[in-house]
């Protein structure tokens, strides 16, 4: 039987039940001016998970146009399943990145899980075959039960569908906030490669074509998800369990390969996934993209479960499916191709010239609306903003400079910070290895993954530092592009473009509104900076648990190209006797950083400052020092400033420590998060070369055989001495103990 029994239209308005479902009272009655007439409750399904903020992204697309988009390796842009990048030899990098916030905090294996599943499906929608996954994490502090088992399980479910579906975890990031604590973020990322003349797009073209079902069967999970996904969490969250989806990464693997053989058959003529809304959204988005309709026959739905009606069936967001549109009369070679991989492949419509999406059930038209009001639309606003107060109380603070007594102490206390302390723990959980093209695996600044068959690479990366967005919206996203592109150099690459997940709390909060379109404006400027054009991504508002937002996250997912192999660059010092430099000044610049936040246990004040111009030239110098040859390491000075730094390239070394001299105040030069800052390791031989391309090079030290990190001022007073073990220890050992 049906879960429900649908009420009528006089009913759907007298009990207000649209509001329920997401829907304002003005918006209904602009759907009742869309149909001239009463909505039935199938038709107020459909409108409200395609006017939900996940699927039509209403308070944001104004925000959105600010980004750029376009370049001159741009293929795709936003707009389609994933965006597309030319890297040469007739090659393209296929990438995207969304979250599965909600979904995750009240499931959390199966939320994170089916996060994996959805963006792989958006690449290998476009063609493209999928080679690695990334993530972007946020949690609470790891102190209560509740935030270790979303931890634990959110991890988890990554490690389970990528292992299984057989493409690399090889990178990511996690940091832990309390503003996180009931409202952690999971934001996955899928990197893809595909030749130029393989590149498809989601839109049902031609009158009479046939629009067919493949994958997995429909189910009554997901129901809603997306509306779900568009509302604050609250006590009352648990109720919504069943919106979450349950994932099979063995099916979807099979509809991968599937997929990427259809894509060589010239009766394909669309491909998309049913992710968010399902049925609904791809079937509206492929017919309005197209600017035809679609007309479908929902008796032929391949249902897992009985009774279910057409509301289910067009909301469920049952996992591992997609929509296809073929040429008339050569469904049987699309049936045949399905069947060789034991999958279904179903027509279940056809393509229509009248702009309209129809759905029939059981004999009656239980649907009749324009795809464009669905779709292209959608209801767009421009929501109040509203500088906060806590900005201007933090703007006028003046900057100063925490107190240290014991500088040793404090460094192995940041390093034993969950943001800062070593993620093996998590990653260890992922095969990063499969396909064996990981060229650098987790645990540098950014993964690398080799291109068969060529001498070039990708280098990949998320980032996104939130403390700063918090302090300054604008500052903080010129910050988080720009540290996705250090990260991007330091492995050898040209930053090509960005994804993003823009992560918020309630938009219709004025404050909140202005971290958005602040964070925008500064990504927008840093992108137009770096050369590195918006090509997709995808918008999580509503991140908040009664009442209480989450810190700004608009996370970075940034691809780059490493041109040739022996560019590949390591953060790990190589060898004794190489020369350790610092790649621009430091500043007394502690606001938002990891040392305040141990220090005071919350952050205030000013954000670092970022020059957009200096942040552009550094990149260039330091890539073209790479491609000459001269440098041996190269780490992006980040978190916990440049101890933290220098103590991490030594972690990878065998046996190597480091003799550091530095001029200034202690405090500063060892813990301020200063940004635009390399630390670079050469050899003794490069050094004349590599100071005529740098010029804001400061050699600080040597790399040395002693297996020990001392540090001394440039009058030879020792501020830090320490074995490496004992940095290794402290690093390691922090997310384990927390845990156990």
């Amino acid at each position: 039987m049906s879960l429900m029994l649908e009420p009528g239209p006089e009913l759907i308005k007298t009990e207000r039940m649209y509001a329920e479902m997401g829907l304002t009272d003005e918006e209904f009655e602009m759907v009742e001016r869309i149909l001239g007439r009463l909505p039935n409750y199938t038709e107020l399904g459909l409108f409200s998970v395609m006017w939900s903020e996940h699927c039509s992204y209403k308070n944001s697309k104004p925000v959105l146009k600010k980004f750029p988009v376009t370049g001159e390796r741009v293929l795709q842009g936003p707009g389609e399943g994933a965006g597309i990048v030319d890297i040469g030899d007739n090659q393209a990098v296929v990438f995207k990145i969304e979250s599965h916030n909600h979904p995750s905090a009240i499931e959390p294996y199966q939320g994170a899980a089916t996060g994996v599943g959805g963006i792989i499906r958006d690449v290998f929608s476009m063609g493209a075959r999928p080679i690695a996954l990334l993530n972007s994490l946020r949690f609470g502090e790891l102190e209560s039960p509740r935030v270790k088992y979303l931890f634990k399980e959110i991890v988890a479910g990554i490690a389970g569908y990528g292992n299984c579906i057989g493409i690399p975890t090889v990178g990511g990031e996690i940091q832990f906030d309390p503003s996180y604590d009931g409202n952690p973020l999971v934001n996955a990322m899928c990197v893809g490669l595909i030749n130029h003349e393989d590149i498809k797009k989601g839109q049902a073209h031609g009158i009479g074509n046939t629009v067919m079902y493949v994958g997995a069967k429909t189910g009554r999970d997901g129901i809603h998800g997306a509306t779900f996904a568009s509302e604050e969490l609250t006590e009352a969250s648990e109720e919504k369990r069943p919106a979450v989806q349950v994932g099979d990464p063995f099916m979807e693997k099979l509809l991968l390969e599937a997929c990427l053989e259809l894509i060589h058959n010239d009766a394909l003529v669309g491909i998309q996934d049913m992710g968010a809304a399902g049925l609904t959204s791809s079937s509206a988005e492929m017919a309005s993209k197209a600017g035809s309709g679609i007309e479908m026959n929902l008796d032929l739905v391949p249902q897992r479960e009985t009774g279910m009606s057409a509301y289910e069936m067009m909301l469920s967001e049952s996992q591992e499916r997609m929509l296809i549109v073929v040429e008339k009369g050569r469904e049987q070679e699309i049936e045949d191709l399905f069947s060789k991989y034991g999958l279904e492949a179903v027509a279940i419509g056809k393509v229509t010239g009248d702009k309209k999406l129809r759905l029939l059930h059981k004999g009656e038209i239980v649907a009749d609306v324009p795809v464009d009001a669905l779709a292209e639309e959608a209801p767009v606003y421009h929501k109040p903003s509203a500088e906060p107060e806590y900005f201007r109380e933090f703007q006028n603070m003046e900057q100063s400079t925490p107190v240290i007594e014991d500088y040793k102490q404090t460094l192995l206390a940041l390093l034993s910070q969950p943001t800062i302390a070593s993620k093996e723990w998590v990653y260890d959980q992922y095969d990063y290895m499969v396909r064996t093209n990981t060229v650098v695996t987790p645990g540098s600044d950014a993964a690398v993954i080799r291109i068969r068959e060529t001498n070039k690479a990708l280098a990949m990366t998320t980032d996104c530092n939130s403390r700063y967005l918090y302090l300054d919206p604008e500052t903080g996203g010129k910050i988080a592009v720009a540290e996705a592109a250090r990260n991007i150099v330091c492995s050898g690459a040209e930053p090509l473009a960005i994804t993003d997940c823009l992560n918020f709390g309630n938009p219709e909060k004025p404050e909140i509104f202005w971290q958005i379109e602040k964070a925008a404006d500064g990504m927008s400027e840093a992108c137009r900076a770096l050369g590195t054009p918006v090509i997709g991504g995808n918008v999580s508002l509503y991140n908040e648990t009664n009442g209480e937002a989450i810190y700004p996250t608009p996370v970075i997912g940034m691809v780059g190209l490493v041109k040739d192999l022996k560019h590949v660059t390591t953060q790990d010092f190589k060898k004794a006797g190489d020369l350790i430099y610092v790649i621009g000044e430091t500043k007394e610049e502690f606001g938002g950083s990891e040392l305040q936040k141990m220090q005071e246990g919350r952050i205030f004040g000013k954000s670092p400052e970022i020059d957009l111009d200096v942040e552009f030239r550094r990149q260039a110098q330091l890539l073209e020092a790479i491609r000459e040859g001269l440098v041996a390491s190269a780490h992006d000075v980040s978190e916990g400033g440049l101890a933290a730094a220098v103590s991490e390239s030594l972690f990878g070394s065998q046996s190597l420590g480091a003799d550091i001299k530095v001029g200034g105040k202690p405090e500063a030069m060892l813990f301020s998060e200063t940004q635009s800052r390399f630390l670079v390791s050469i050899k003794p031989e490069s050094q004349v070369e590599f100071e005529r391309l740098i010029e804001d090079a400061q050699m600080i030290g040597i790399v040395t055989d002693t297996s020990e990190l001392a540090i001394s001022s440039v009058n030879g007073e020792k501020i830090v001495q320490a074995s490496v073990q004992e940095l290794v220890t402290a690093w390691k050992g922090a997310i384990p103990c927390l845990l156990s």
